[in-house]
């Protein structure tokens, strides 16, 4: 789900580490309102957060698996069966029916921050 502009100001933002704890081109996992979200930062400091579950296993690993790109487009290779999800929309790219959360994300004050999604 993507928030609006304007939204992304009214939304509740849960703090969940600091920017330099996530390392380029690696997942972690944190647990906000319980639920797993899998955050990422790319190499161009760019960050992602997705639901952490691989829909394909159900297993919660997505964090754990290989970032890279696709097309240009910013992805996250499964460690279980390799299917590959889009960090920006979430959408499973071998199979396009298949798709996980995705979540507004942004830095305060050196700050991770999650919204709800």
């Amino acid at each position: 789900m993507t928030a609006l502009r304007e939204d992304l100001e009214t939304i509740a933002w849960t703090a969940v580490c600091s920017y330099t704890d996530l390392l380029p081109e690696r997942g972690a996992c944190a647990l906000v309102d319980g639920r797993q979200i899998a955050l990422f930062r790319a190499f161009d400091g760019s960050l992602f957060a997705i639901g952490n579950r691989d829909p394909f296993s159900g297993a919660h690993v997505l964090s754990r698996g290989i970032v890279g790109t696709r097309a240009g487009e910013p992805v996250v290779a499964s460690p279980m069966h390799k299917q590959v999800f889009s960090l920006a929309t979430g959408v499973c790219l071998d199979d396009p029916a298949v798709t996980v959360p995705t979540y507004p994300i942004r830095v305060t004050d050196g700050t991770v921050e999650v919204g709800p999604g």
